[in-house]
């Protein structure tokens, strides 16, 4: 039976496979943020930072925009929504580029073997500190975003949004 010792194999591979989650990440240019949490961070995307908000009823600018005219926005709810949006990432641009600036510092001491108990603490505090800086710039223009809208649009969105209608709504 010469079909044993490849079946033994294949439940090997597909065993250290499995047991592996994080094989291929070593290749990335910082271990810790794939390509796609890199460009999110590079354009200010919220990256489900501000879900807290959206998912009680506190719709982002952003969201709102790409369904401006399904929620029948007047001019000046589109005029002040945009600038809600164009405030955020003013905001969150500069800040994704802080922490992966953070990010990829952090990579390089572990990866020069640098990085000692000193370093490492100063470099998550620093990084904690920016992460919460930009979770909060999200959450805050949810909040704001949120004010413009009137109630019936506040519901309008969360049916769009497959929120369903027992979504708590806020205004």
């Amino acid at each position: 039976m010469k079909i044993w010792p490849l079946v033994v194999s294949v439940m090997f591979v597909t065993s250290v496979n499995a047991q592996t989650p994080y094989a291929g990440m070593q290749m990335r240019s910082i271990k810790a943020l794939s390509d796609q949490q890199i460009a999110d961070l590079q354009t200010g995307r919220g990256m489900g930072l501000a879900l807290a908000a959206e998912l009680n009823g506190y719709p982002g600018p952003s969201h709102v925009l790409e369904l401006a005219d399904k929620l029948e926005l007047s001019a000046d709810q589109r005029r002040h929504v945009q600038r809600l949006f164009d405030s955020m990432k003013a905001e969150a641009v500069p800040l994704g580029s802080r922490l992966i600036e953070q990010e990829n510092d952090l990579d390089k001491q572990f990866a020069n073997r640098t990085v000692t108990a000193e370093s490492l603490k100063a470099s998550i505090a620093a990084v904690a500190a920016t992460q919460g800086i930009l979770r909060e710039t999200h959450l805050k223009y949810h909040l704001s975003t949120g004010a413009i809208l009137s109630p019936s649009q506040m519901f309008k969105y969360a049916e769009l949004r497959g929120y369903g209608s027992g979504h708590k709504h806020h205004h």
